[in-house]
């Protein structure tokens, strides 16, 4: 598989975590910040590499496997690992300027 296939993989990997919201900031986890990394193998396996607003966080559990399993229903991937972390903990200055607009917070 080419880095160009991958590339592909990882944009459409990206589409679908952008319309996952966190059920408390009308905002998706994407423009939200908590996303750090998204790593495509040459077999097609994705690692999501995510945080969460907070420790106590009430969809920590679900969050992930919404996560998990969108990512796995695209057709190009065959395996999905989410990990979860909390270095570097989400502060709002993580947000893209789209998410702090649509929040008020300027």
């Amino acid at each position: 598989m080419d880095e160009e296939q991958l590339q592909k993989i990882g944009e459409e990997v990206v589409q679908v975590l952008s319309e996952i919201y966190d059920p408390e900031i009308p905002v998706d986890i994407y423009q939200l910040g908590l996303i750090y990394d998204v790593q495509v193998s040459e077999d097609k396996d994705v690692k999501i590499l995510m945080t969460l607003t907070s420790p106590n966080c009430p969809v920590a559990e679900s969050l992930p496997e919404e996560v998990r399993l969108k990512t796995q229903a695209l057709e190009q991937v065959n395996e999905v690992e989410v990990e979860i972390t909390f270095e570097p903990p989400w502060e709002k200055d993580m947000m893209s300027e789209e998410a702090k607009v649509e929040l008020g917070l300027f």
